[in-house]
């Protein structure tokens, strides 16, 4: 990862998923777009604040974004470039992603409540419509180096080898183990042995050259059980793949990425396909 896409609103868990990316960067020599979107406010909008009003709240709040750029170029002895857009924020992300030619976008998460499993919010949807890696961190998550990584996938759907690959040159680039994992809530999923070798042979192929292993478990929680495998293996990094329903099939399931990401402790990766 060269390029790291930090987006924030400047809030607690905003500026300590900045940190996190920023440790991050320094660790591996990554340079951070930061990334707000300006909105006018809602009481200015309401009070009818002359424009050179609001020109003046824009150039306060882009003084604020390039202060905070230039600390964590100097905190973090790293390249950091500050960019202000306006307009809808996953439009504006998406264009800045292929202007800078980002390799990640980084977000933080805030605590896990129902209203997010139900409702989600700008992280979780950025995780479920962007095609493109997003990580969300938790807002107690601190940087302490990725060497453990937890892979949570669905063997009954498959991993596609670019998955394997995107996975794969993760772990090489921090040296990090890799566990596969695999939770079925049907005893008899995977009772097939030589569908199960397959599947380990198939892994096997996309992770050739790095450390990993794979783990099955049955279960009718599968977000516990992730939970439960995390604190087991003392992961430092969770990935996920969400996968797309149709309208009607949205209507009835809350994405398990969604709800892991609103969970976790560590932070989550989405890699979508």
């Amino acid at each position: 990862m060269k390029t790291i896409l930090v987006a924030t609103d400047f809030s607690p868990e905003a500026s300590n998923a900045t940190a996190y990316a920023s440790q991050f960067a320094a660790d591996t020599g990554a340079k951070i777009i930061l990334f707000h979107l300006y909105h006018v406010s809602i009481h200015a909008l309401n009070a009818r604040v002359q424009s050179s009003s609001i020109d003046e709240l824009k150039a306060d709040c882009v003084k604020k974004l390039s202060d905070l750029a230039k600390k964590l170029s100097e905190n973090y002895k790293i390249e950091v470039m500050p960019i202000l857009k306006m307009g809808d924020f996953e439009d504006q992300l998406q264009k800045t992603i292929d202007t800078t030619q980002a390799d990640i976008v980084v977000m933080g998460m805030l605590k896990d409540s129902i209203e997010q499993d139900l409702l989600g919010n700008t992280t979780t949807a950025a995780l479920q419509r962007l095609k493109f890696p997003v990580l969300a961190v938790p807002l107690n998550a601190k940087y302490k180096g990725l060497k453990t990584i937890l892979f949570a996938c669905d063997i009954t759907r498959g991993v596609q080898k670019t998955i394997l690959q995107k996975v794969k040159n993760i772990a090489v680039r921090l040296g990090a183990a890799v566990e596969m994992f695999h939770v079925s809530n049907k005893l008899n999923e995977l009772e097939n042995e030589q569908k199960e070798a397959k599947v380990i042979e198939h892994f096997t192929d996309g992770l050739n050259g790095t450390n990993y292993y794979y783990k099955n478990v049955t279960s009718n929680t599968i977000i516990k059980a992730i939970q439960d495998e995390i604190t087991q293996i003392n992961a430092d990094l969770l990935i996920m793949v969400p996968y797309k329903y149709g309208f009607w099939d949205s209507l009835m399931r809350i994405s398990k990425t969604r709800m892991m990401a609103s969970r976790s402790e560590i932070p989550l990766l989405s890699l979508p396909l």
